[in-house]
């Protein structure tokens, strides 16, 4: 099956407008990360990674994260584009989400400005936002993107998208 895009409306992104390598850039909006009723991340400066079919990656600094709040790093999958990523269980107030954030600590050169840097899986999450917009999780739980409402798909990640 091949995925028929939807047309963007006005102030609407389409994932199959984004580029194959995928592109790294900064995000002007804040970005926040609500679990157990508490704000474990807050940035003003983060990344998104933006690749084909995929809604967009949000990335933050260490630094904007709450102390505590990432498990030890283990060893988790590789990605063709950014190299080798670690995997974090998070917690947040009384929540723990397991394997729910993850970063690349040495990430391949056209993504070194992340290095280091962590994204968080919506869907384990009391709320994504992104400025006061909240997220919804990629559909599938393997990917980590984030849909907002101006974003239009189909994403990939749900059954039968695979093979896109």
């Amino acid at each position: 099956m091949r995925p028929i895009p939807v047309r963007p409306g006005p102030g609407q992104e389409s994932v199959w407008d984004y580029p194959r390598p995928p592109r790294l850039e900064p995000v002007p909006e804040r970005l926040a990360v609500i679990l157990g009723g508490r704000t474990i991340a807050a940035t003003t400066a983060g990344f998104r990674v933006l690749e084909t079919s995929h809604p967009p990656t949000y990335y933050f600094a260490p630094q904007d994260i709450a102390d505590g709040v990432l498990g030890a790093p283990r060893r988790a999958g590789l990605c063709e584009w950014k190299g080798r990523a670690v995997l974090f269980d998070v917690t947040g107030g009384d929540a723990t989400a397991p394997g729910a954030a993850w970063a690349y600590p040495d990430p391949t050169p056209g993504f070194r400005p992340i290095a280091g840097y962590v994204a968080f899986y919506a869907g384990p999450m009391e709320a994504c936002l992104v400025g006061d917009v909240r997220a919804e999780p990629q559909p599938g739980g393997f990917y980590g993107g984030w849909i907002t409402p101006g974003l239009v798909g189909p994403f990939k990640g749900g059954p039968g998208t695979m093979g896109w």
